[in-house]
C-alpha cells in the first residue's frame, strides 16, 4: 500500500488543531493537509497545506464536505480524516444548544461528508471523561459527539481523550500546575504530543478496523512506537 497520505482537516486554526496540522507537515509522507475552515487563512506552505472556505452553518455543508473529499481522494492517495474543533475555556458561556449545534451538528456533518467520499479513517478530537450520560454539560456533549461520529461509521475511528492540555492558551498555568499532580488520564500531557499522536495514528493504524481511544497514557505510548 502506498504510504503516502493526505488529510482533510476541520478545526485546523484552534490551539490543538494547529498542533496537529504542523505535526501532519513535519512528516515527509503527508503530501498534503486540506483545513476546511469558516474563514481564509494564511498559508504557511502552499505546496502542501491547502485552504478551503466553507459556510460551516449553510444547510448544504455535508455535500460540499463531500464534494471537497471526492477531489482529494481522486488524487489517488489514502485520505483521513480529522476533527479538532473545540470551543476551550469559552464552553462555560455557552447555551447546551450552542455546543450541540458545533460539536454535534458542524462536526457531524463532516463526518458524514467525507464517509460520503469513501474516507475510511477519522480521528476525532474529544475529552476525559466525555459521557452522554455526564451531569456535567461539557462531558455530555462530548460523549453525544462520540457517539454521533461512532454511528457514521467509519471502518477506523480514532477518538483521542486529552486530559489538562499544557501549552495551550485555554490552559491557565495555574491549572497546569495542579495537572502536574493528578495521575493517569485527567493528568497534563503536551499539546504537541496530542498533535504527533493524530499523525501516529494515521501513518501507523488506517489498516486497522474498529474504534480506538486514546488517553493521556495511549498518545504517549502511540508516539513511541516507530513506524513500519
Amino acid at each position: 500500500m502506498n504510504p503516502q497520505f493526505r488529510v482533510i482537516v476541520i478545526g485546523g486554526t484552534g490551539q490543538v488543531g494547529s498542533a496537529v496540522v504542523q505535526a501532519l507537515l513535519a512528516d515527509s509522507v503527508c503530501r498534503e493537509v486540506v483545513m476546511v475552515t469558516r474563514k481564509s487563512v494564511v498559508i504557511s506552505d502552499s505546496a502542501r497545506l491547502r485552504n478551503v472556505v466553507m459556510d460551516t452553518g449553510a444547510a448544504d455543508f455535508e455535500m460540499r464536505v463531500a464534494e471537497v473529499a471526492r477531489e482529494v481522494v481522486a488524487g489517488g492517495d489514502r485520505v483521513s480524516a480529522v476533527s479538532c474543533v473545540g470551543v476551550g475555556s469559552g464552553s462555560l458561556q455557552w447555551t447546551e444548544e450552542q455546543l450541540k449545534q458545533l460539536e454535534i451538528g458542524v462536526v457531524g456533518a463532516f463526518a458524514r461528508g467525507v464517509r460520503r467520499a469513501g474516507v475510511a479513517q477519522f480521528c476525532l478530537l474529544s475529552a476525559v471523561g466525555a459521557n452522554a450520560a455526564s451531569r456535567i454539560k461539557y462531558a455530555r456533549i462530548m460523549g453525544l459527539k462520540e457517539a454521533a461520529i461512532q454511528a457514521v461509521n467509519f471502518q477506523r475511528l480514532a477518538i483521542f481523550r486529552p486530559g489538562i492540555i499544557v501549552g495551550n492558551a485555554h490552559t491557565p498555568r495555574w491549572v497546569a500546575w495542579l495537572g502536574k499532580l493528578v495521575p493517569g488520564s485527567s493528568g497534563n500531557i503536551e499539546q504537541r504530543d496530542i498533535g504527533k499522536a493524530f499523525l501516529a495514528e494515521i501513518a501507523n493504524k488506517a489498516a486497522e478496523t474498529g474504534v480506538i481511544f486514546y488517553d493521556n497514557r495511549g498518545m504517549r505510548e502511540s508516539i513511541a512506537v516507530k513506524r513500519d
